[in-house]
């Protein structure tokens, strides 16, 4: 329970931000790859209507969702909150939003590009409207003119193929009322007005009840699961031959190992509404780079041990062949471990049914998670309490062994799929470190037995170990960027050299392995790095991986090198350029580097 907290709650906070800023400066909101979005601040006028605008600039391709209904979850659609200990603000008025296509054709009303939200300013001397009545009249000046203003803004950002982890920003100014006439006057064509929603999917209770159980059977047919799904069938046929007073103990204590584990999610989902207001969102977990590469490399695993690569002894414990007490604490560990893996492949509906629980009060929304670890049991629970029903189970035979390795692909399916996922400059170092570890485990299981000497089968292991922490260690850990490179520009590049500006460039590709190990090496120094901005050095990254690149017709045609890597250093005043074939000329680079004048 304290392990899923803590996943959840750390993961949601560490992705908000606080950002103080002054008047008109731009705060970035979110960011991804290419796809970036800020807002600031300027006091404006709508009509006769003095306020602020929260003005949001972006690229196209990043979207905030503009209502509570089409949110992934409760509370992700777009808010502006303006807070004043000198005037009081009216409820914000956000423009008409447009229409996006997910990727599943469902049509969501979004927010993208460069658009405004103005949020009026309705007190007179310090005396509040209405909410929702904006005053007709000219507001007349506050005891105070100047008045501290705080707009905190939050909601989720998504692209195309990703959602980013959920925000909030703060942006801070100051405005001077006596100037309000002056303001910039801004239009356009608000929102439809809508009544005030109930926050959440508004299904019937009993509807809802019975997706969260559809939620909870479908999660026996995740693929995740299927690697265990043999042990569990061992399991109930061994308990079949039990008395049936046994067998259906046994079954209830595995289901109950199950209901478990959507005990920690119901507990999880109460300690973050009563502490912390927010809620538990289902799928927080898939924006986290770090979550996505270990469930990639775990289905890589698990698709080695469809395909016989290694085994898994089961203990006693587990295959009900010890005593009573090890048995049971078994059926329950099996139970809980069945849906820790059942869950990260599950489909949409166990998060809608999740939204639709943590929307409800704390005793229904409970329940309602409950009542999907019931349909995850329920499959178990009748097999067990019906031991007849296991004879209508296929005989085992080659089929099953077929069907155990036609699994493992599909697990390797998944596992591309995820990685997919991640951003473009981790997805390389993951699929080489699935490669090393699927070696590792190769190592670690197949070129050792039972009669192996102990000596030999800990050196083997000992080494396949530390060939996998070695490994992930050069793949997964991520590439600090210190050096801001200009894509290949042969005009840039030209104008450099005329201004007698020294110009770096490094011809690579993505095919090129060492290429990556002159990146390592050369390019991921900090003193090069440190050289690189302080002589104002223009650096290139020349990308040659396809052959209609620009890069690659002038490495052939401009600079004559036969192929990659190869790096080229103009200098001030020098006839030819000095170029690095080789891996090893950090060295060099840096003297050479150190001799150029400061900027």
């Amino acid at each position: 329970m304290l392990w899923v907290i803590c996943i959840f709650t750390v993961g949601f906070y560490a992705s908000a931000g606080y950002a103080a800023q002054s008047d008109s400066v731009s705060v970035e909101l979110v960011k991804y790859e290419k796809e970036i979005s800020s807002a600031h601040l300027e006091p404006a006028r709508m009509g006769s209507k003095p306020g602020i605008a929260v003005i949001f600039e972006g690229t196209d391709g990043l979207y905030y969702y503009a209502k509570a209904e089409t949110a992934p979850a409760v509370g992700l659609e777009l808010k502006v909150k303006v807070e004043s200990d000198d005037f009081n603000f009216g409820r914000p008025v956000f423009p008409k939003w447009s229409i996006f296509t997910d990727p599943l054709g469902k049509k969501v009303e979004v927010y993208a590009g460069r658009f405004t939200v103005f949020v009026p300013i309705k007190a007179v001397t310090r005396q509040s409207l209405p909410e929702d009545e904006f005053p007709v009249e000219p507001l007349e000046a506050p005891a105070a003119t100047l008045g501290d203003v705080v707009v905190r803004i939050s909601g989720l950002a998504c692209t195309s193929m990703i959602c980013l982890p959920p925000f909030e920003k703060t942006l801070q100014s100051t405005i001077d009322f006596n100037q309000s006439d002056s303001w910039q006057q801004i239009s356009f064509e608000p929102a439809a007005t809508v009544a005030k929603l109930p926050i959440g999917p508004s299904y019937p209770i009993l509807f809802a009840l019975g997706l969260a159980f559809l939620a909870g059977l479908s999660l026996n047919i995740m693929p995740c699961v299927w690697p265990v799904l043999p042990v569990i069938v061992l399991r109930l046929v061994e308990q079949a031959k039990l008395s049936k007073a046994k067998s259906v103990a046994m079954g209830l204590v595995f289901c109950l190992g199950i209901l478990l584990f959507f005990a920690c999610l119901a507990g999880a989902s109460i300690v973050l509404q009563l502490f912390y207001g927010t809620v538990l969102q289902w799928g927080d977990q898939f924006r986290s780079p770090a979550f996505v590469m270990f469930m990639a490399l775990l289905l890589v695993v698990l698709a080695l041990f469809m395909f016989g690569v290694f085994t898994i002894t089961v203990p006693s414990a587990v295959s009900a062949k010890a005593g009573p007490g090890k048995g049971f604490a078994g059926a329950l560990g099996m139970g809980f471990l069945a849906a820790i893996l059942s869950t990260p492949c599950s489909f949409a509906i166990l998060a809608a049914a999740l939204a639709w629980a943590q929307a409800q009060p704390l005793l229904l929304g409970t329940f309602a998670i409950m009542v999907i670890g019931l349909g995850m049991a329920a499959p178990y629970a009748m097999l067990t309490s019906v031991p007849g029903l296991l004879a209508r189970l296929p005989r085992p035979g080659r089929w099953m062994e077929i069907f155990k390795q036609a699994v493992g692909f599909i697990l390797l399916f998944i596992a591309i799929w995820l990685i997919m996922a991640l951003p473009q400059q981790r997805r390389t170092g993951v699929l080489y470190f699935a490669l090393v570890v699927a070696f590792c485990i190769w190592m670690w299981a197949g070129w050792v037995d039972y009669s192996t000497k102990f000596s030999r089968k800990l050196i083997i292991r000992i080494i396949a170990a530390a060939l996998a922490v070695t490994a992930g260690l050069y793949f997964l850990t991520p590439a600090e960027k210190l050096i801001d490179w200009q894509e290949y520009d042969a005009e840039l590049i030209e104008t450099s050299l005329n201004s007698q500006r020294p110009v770096l460039i490094e011809f690579t590709a993505d095919w090129c392995m060492s290429c990556r190990f002159v990146e390592k090496t050369v390019y991921s120094r900090k003193d090069v790095a440190e050289l690189i901005e302080k002589k104002s050095v223009l650096a290139i990254k020349a990308d040659t991986t396809l052959k209609d690149h620009p890069a690659t017709l002038a490495l052939r045609d401009v600079y004559n090198e036969p192929g990659v890597p190869v790096s080229i250093l103009f200098l001030p005043g020098g006839k030819e350029p000095v170029r690095w074939r080789g891996k090893a000329f950090a060295d060099e680079l840096k003297e050479l580097l150190q001799q150029l004048p400061s900027r």
